[in-house]
């Protein structure tokens, strides 16, 4: 049996691997590298990076690794990047790039050609087994082969013929390397490296935009502090020198959010707006209609936008994050399904927003003064300053057992 203190050191030792590792693939324009290949031959193990790609600046913010500013050195610079997409203010997965026509593909450069007695000789017995010469004068490897496992049975075939069996033992490495340096298949991304369309080449993959969003505003949230958890000390409110960092954060969450399709009009979404969408690519709209994963990123996010918080079964709000322009500009009915789904409907003053939390209503105001009412089913409403339930009050939410009626929160607007 091995003992829990073995197991609590070698995690320990692998998180101090793993932050290295994610420091080590800080890219010089302040991105970090999102994969790395690695070339182990006998001799050697060689790492060489992938261009950049958005999902590793998801990874790296989402990876609870950098601090607020180190997070903003790296929107600063994704913004700045290739992967940004003007016209639609949102990132592509990866920069798009110019693919090779058909004829330029399997082009064998001649310098490699000449490292290679084989290849040579092959050439000038005009043996295609393994490479030829085209019309044009350019060195193509077979069309057979579809990777370099095809190629080695070519190679033993040749070596079964005796002029070329020699050869074939002194270079069948270098051959293989030849091959793998004409079609680099280990850079091979997929469809988003060679497609147009189908999150391809020049396209937006929303899902990954939802988690750059959800993770940006994960550290927003760390600035703020909480009224039911003020013993941890990372919540309890961010220093005066970091309120322009959280700002800033803020501003690159908002940019983020809005770039999604939120405020964009049809013409620019290329569908109504609200509807969850695959991808965009750079010729077209939105394309791909459906509930994709994209979706519970955004709930996530609606409700921490919202001011929705919950610690250790607490409900507390927080309008810190929540937006003026939210306020409706006139009275209205607020119509909804209480727990008991009952159809229920409610009054909404000017400049209030209301919403349903496990169907129990709750309805923010613009007020000269923070404060929280409780409305309960079968006892008189609870006022307090603080704008958190009781561990009791948040259970009756969650457990939907319509002891609470309604829920109003009053703030200043100067917060929203």
């Amino acid at each position: 049996m091995v003992p829990s203190e073995r197991f609590v050191r070698f995690f320990k030792n692998a998180r101090q691997v793993i932050d290295k590792t994610i420091r080590c693939n800080r890219r010089s324009d302040g991105l970090y590298h999102a994969y790395n290949l690695m070339n182990l031959t006998s001799q050697s193990a060689d790492v060489e990076s992938l261009y950049e790609m958005l999902e590793g600046q998801v990874a790296v913010i989402s990876s609870g690794l950098l601090s607020r500013s180190e997070v903003l050195e790296v929107l600063d610079a994704l913004r700045n990047s290739r992967c940004y997409r003007e016209d639609q203010s949102s990132y592509m997965l990866y920069p798009d790039r110019n693919l090779p026509r058909f004829l330029e593909k399997n082009r064998v450069s001649s310098e490699l050609v000449f490292r290679s007695q084989l290849l040579m000789q092959l050439i000038a017995d005009k043996n295609r087994s393994v490479i030829r010469q085209d019309v044009g004068g350019d060195i193509r490897f077979s069309g057979d082969f579809r990777n370099v496992t095809d190629l080695m049975v070519a190679l033993d075939r040749l070596r079964l013929m005796p002029q070329y069996r020699e050869f074939v033992d002194e270079e069948r490495s270098l051959v293989a390397s030849i091959y793998e340096a004409t079609f680099d298949h280990q850079t091979f991304t997929g469809r988003s490296g060679t497609f147009f369309g189908y999150e391809g080449l020049g396209s937006i993959y929303w899902h990954m935009v939802s988690k750059l969003s959800l993770a940006v505003m994960e550290y927003c949230l760390d600035s703020v502090s909480s009224p039911v958890a003020e013993h941890h000390s990372e919540n309890t409110g961010f220093a005066k020198a970091d309120s322009g960092i959280h700002e800033q954060l803020c501003r690159h969450f908002r940019q983020i959010r809005d770039g999604l399709g939120l405020i964009k009009t049809p013409n620019d979404y290329g569908a109504f707006p609200f509807d969850p969408y695959s991808h965009t690519p750079g010729d077209s709209g939105v394309q791909q209609p459906g509930m994709t994963g994209q979706v519970k990123e955004d709930i996530l996010t609606r409700w921490y936008e919202l001011g929705i918080r919950i610690r250790d079964g607490q409900l507390w709000f927080d309008p810190s994050l929540f937006e003026s322009v939210e306020w409706i500009r006139e009275a209205a009915t607020f119509e909804f399904f209480d727990s008991q789904l009952n159809w229920r409907s409610e009054k909404i003053s000017k400049d209030s927003f209301a919403f349903t939390l496990c169907q129990v209503p709750i309805v923010y105001h613009a007020a000269d003064r923070t404060r929280l009412v409780i409305h309960r089913t079968d006892e008189e409403s609870i006022e307090r300053d603080c704008l958190a339930l009781t561990s009791d009050e948040s259970q009756s939410v969650f457990n939907r057992s319509n002891q609470l009626l309604m829920i109003e929160v009053y703030f200043p607007t100067t917060q929203a």
